[in-house]
């Protein structure tokens, strides 16, 4: 599989252990703008094709990935695995997220 789906729990448990990682929120601007997770990078799927985003240069550095339900979030997770980034988890929709959220 080119990237792990992974729970919102091990999303956060990562989150609070891990060091140089990449929140990645791949919604609108303007979704993001109405709330996000703290230190995410907004990448809208839509704006992700065949070459590596700037915000993203390490194609091996951790991506925690997410959008508002899960849909867009595997769809991006499935176009950057193919560019060749190589440790992505994709962890579902910010619906369902239990933490804070910044605006």
């Amino acid at each position: 599989m080119p990237y792990e789906q992974i729970t919102q729990e091990d999303a956060k448990k990562m989150m609070d252990s891990e060091k140089d990682f990449i929140i990645l929120d791949v919604r609108t601007p303007e979704e993001f703008a109405s709330g996000h997770i703290k230190d995410a990078v907004n990448i809208p799927n839509e704006t992700i094709f065949d070459k590596e985003p700037t915000e993203l240069t390490d194609k091996s550095q951790l991506i925690l990935l997410y959008c508002r339900s899960g849909r867009r979030s595997k769809e991006a997770a499935k176009k950057l695995a193919k560019i060749g980034y190589t440790n992505i988890k994709e962890f579902g929709g910010i619906i369902d997220w239990k933490w804070d959220i910044i605006q």
